[in-house]
């Protein structure tokens, strides 16, 4: 499984500001390579969320996801804020495994 960390291009800080993250679950991706597949889905799914669309970039990402996180797949796609939830759960199950 492969995640992208979508990011958009801050020009005045010259740096980039996290969007969300895309969670891809196919194997094929057509002759692509990771990167050219995450940015056009990343352009497609966050482009209307941000001023200039060539301004994203992504960051690919390989993943081993255990089976209890199943329903981290199901959605695919994340923004900002529910990103930031998501983390906050898993952080908070890893401590209670631990302790």
């Amino acid at each position: 499984m492969i995640t992208y960390r979508v990011f958009q291009k801050n020009y005045d800080l010259k740096k980039g500001e996290f969007v969300g993250m895309l969670i891809e679950r196919r194997k094929d991706l057509r002759g692509m390579r990771p990167v050219e597949s995450g940015l056009r889905w990343a352009k497609l799914t966050f482009g209307p969320m941000v001023k200039d669309k060539k301004a994203i970039f992504v960051i690919p990402n390989e993943l081993k996801p255990r089976s209890d996180m199943n329903w981290l797949m199901e959605k695919g796609i994340f923004t900002k804020e529910e990103l930031q939830g998501v983390v906050k759960l898993i952080e908070q199950e890893m401590k209670s495994e631990r302790g």
